[in-house]
């Protein structure tokens, strides 16, 4: 998969997708489903203010993606 990003893209996958596909079973299967309840489970904001929110907070904190 990293390997199709990085053809398809033309840049290597962003550091967040490597750590998730890195021993998942450890930390890319629990974090997944905390990501997921996190951005699509019951709350009172929809799923576009919490993927804004996610995406402000990833660039106040220089994240590339």
């Amino acid at each position: 998969m990293l390997a199709l990003i990085r053809v398809l893209s033309g840049h290597r996958a962003p550091d967040v997708v490597r750590t998730l596909r890195y021993r998942p079973e450890m930390f890319g299967a629990p974090m997944g489903a905390v990501f997921q309840e996190v951005l699509r489970g019951p709350s009172e904001w929809s799923i576009g203010e919490r993927e804004l929110f996610a995406a402000w907070v990833s660039k106040k904190n220089e994240c590339e993606f």
